[in-house]
């Protein structure tokens, strides 16, 4: 990975973006009565990092033909996603509070067609390196310079989907796919090693002809550089391997396999708020 100079007060912000939109994600799902609480919360730093920091966007022109695109390949986790949205400036805020409703352009998985700001309608897992795949040749074929960053699940890499993608993606050299994956050792169905056993991932991927690196997924400087680090591979996609904790920033939700869907009372909306507030206060990693 090479080092990346980042101003400290960068770091200082993009942590505070990270834990309003573990907040949004908390307080949307208990508005609600449905959502997947933890898988959102282990992304929101990489998240916020893109978001606020890496991507060529424009809320302004959100179609815009040389714009970076995101897929949210992991599309359960969509709270984060539009929580992120929403703070960046596609939407209003209150449209929040709308997610999971009928008509609300917040549906319960990505759908491209009803949100301002999203790139792929995501949800059927396997896909999302497919399609991000496709993005980046496309933008080859029309001469555009985006990069396409695709999010998965550790889980997700049980499906074989993603590992014809990557080899495609290898075959035609596409330097700007940038893939993180979430491995926060947890699926729906329980631990990665026990329903499906991919470990150890980061060999495979480099025997398919991939960049990789591995990084702690909720420190800042780490995401930064690796992103760095993978926008100067040219002939390589590139893959980062984010060490991350399911439910991160919630005690009670953290490595609780009971929080991959449920929805948090009242009482524990509060506590969770709180612990969040508590972070603020004392500075999370």
């Amino acid at each position: 990975m090479s080092i990346l100079k980042i101003d400290p007060e960068t770091i200082v912000s993009l942590k505070e973006k990270a834990r309003q939109i573990r907040k949004d994600v908390v307080t949307m799902i208990h508005e609600s009565g449905d959502g997947h609480p933890s898988p959102a919360l282990s992304i929101a730093d990489i998240i916020a990092a893109l978001y606020f920091q890496v991507l060529q966007i424009d809320p302004q022109n959100p179609e815009k033909p040389d714009r970076d695109r995101v897929v949210l390949s992991k599309g359960h986790a969509c709270t984060a996603l539009y929580a992120a949205l929403a703070r960046r400036g596609f939407f209003p805020l209150s449209t929040l509070s709308t997610f999971r409703s009928l008509h609300s352009i917040l549906q319960g998985h990505p759908y491209q067609r009803k949100t301002p700001g999203l790139d792929a309608t995501t949800g059927s897992l396997g896909h999302g390196v497919s399609l991000g795949l496709g993005m980046v040749l496309a933008g080859r074929v029309l001469g555009y310079s985006y990069y396409t960053y695709v999010i998965i699940g550790d889980g997700e890499q049980e499906e074989g989907l993603i590992w014809e993608a990557a080899m495609a993606a290898a075959k035609y050299k596409a330097g700007r796919l940038i893939v993180f994956a979430d491995c926060n050792g947890l699926q729906s169905g329980g631990k990665i090693q026990e329903v499906g056993g991919i470990e150890p991932i980061q060999p495979k991927w480099q025997a398919f002809g991939w960049h990789c690196q591995s990084i702690d997924g909720h420190n800042m400087e780490e995401i930064l550089s690796a992103v760095h680090t993978a926008q100067q591979v040219e002939e390589k996609p590139s893959i980062i391997l984010a060490r991350t904790i399911k439910g991160k920033g919630v005690p009670f939700m953290e490595n609780n396999n009971d929080w991959h869907k449920k929805v948090p009372t009242k009482a524990e909306l509060q506590l969770a708020l709180a612990a969040l507030d508590q972070d603020a206060q004392g500075g999370v990693q």
